[in-house]
């Protein structure tokens, strides 16, 4: 498996798909950076009355709750649409869940009108999704544990893979899991490391067919490029300019070689 999951980083770099993100705005501007970097190309596309033609154009496409506005949700909802109509994967990243009921909601509506493909999400947002008691605080997760089984939990509820990041990051598609323990604790100082994860995985999702996989490759690419930046930088500023240098000098080799992943 650990291959292709490798192979992952240089075919999005031959093919640059275009990921249609609706994303918050307190990282809009990490994702596209953090996507270019990686070799995909970003188009932060939220108006009502045009995210379901763009969807429609796009190579995957990458929603994200965190700040969720009327006009976010209803561009949404039309992406989503759009992504069942065009066969076009959707990543959903459930930011404040678990804190929020009405996000929830939301998340139901575009399962029950829409497609999703991936839910990439904190320990606390998952086990909310899956219907589990969990910790929280907004839409920081402070809850660890017995979180493959919420993440197979999950997965079987809505028939898509899910992943769920922290100090090691779970990731199951029902049939076959793994775990990644690659990873620094220095993307926990910063605004955005998750977002930037989602966008990563809607650009590997892009196009490899097999979203377990292009899950795993999107989530050890930002690990192996977190350890990468926190050997050169030792203060959050500095270390999250160097975290997207680092997925820029990205390559095969790096993630054979760096690489920690345990398949269940």
């Amino acid at each position: 498996m650990i291959e292709n999951v490798c192979k992952i980083i240089t075919e999005v770099r031959n093919k640059t798909p275009l990921v249609h993100s609706i994303t918050n705005y307190v990282t809009i501007n990490d994702c596209a950076n953090i996507l270019l970097s990686f070799g995909a190309s970003p188009a932060m596309v939220e108006a009502y009355d045009e995210s379901y033609d763009f969807a429609s154009i796009s190579s995957s496409i990458y929603v994200n709750v965190g700040t969720l506005t009327k006009e976010q949700e209803q561009a949404a909802i039309m992406a989503g649409i759009s992504a069942k109509n065009n066969n076009v994967p959707l990543i959903l990243d459930p930011v404040g869940c678990g804190a929020i009921k009405r996000k929830i909601n939301f998340i139901e509506k575009l399962f029950k009108l829409g497609r999703i493909d991936v839910i990439k999400g904190n320990a606390s947002e998952i086990k909310s999704l899956a219907g589990l008691e969990s910790k929280s605080r907004g839409v920081d997760s402070l809850d660890n544990e017995n979180v493959l089984e919420a993440c197979i939990s999950l997965s079987q509820k809505y028939n898509c893979v899910v992943a769920a990041t922290g100090k090691e990051d779970v990731i199951t598609d029902r049939k076959r899991s793994a775990i990644i323990k690659n990873g620094t604790e220095m993307l926990t100082l910063i605004t955005g490391a998750g977002c930037m994860v989602g966008a990563l995985t809607a650009a590997t999702s892009a196009i490899y067919e097999d979203k377990f996989i292009s899950t795993v490759s999107s989530i050890l690419s930002m690990n192996i490029a977190g350890e990468k930046a926190a050997q050169k930088y030792k203060t959050p500023g500095s270390f999250k300019v160097g975290l997207i240098d680092e997925i820029y000098l990205l390559n095969e080799e790096k993630l054979l070689k760096e690489g920690n992943v345990k398949c269940l």
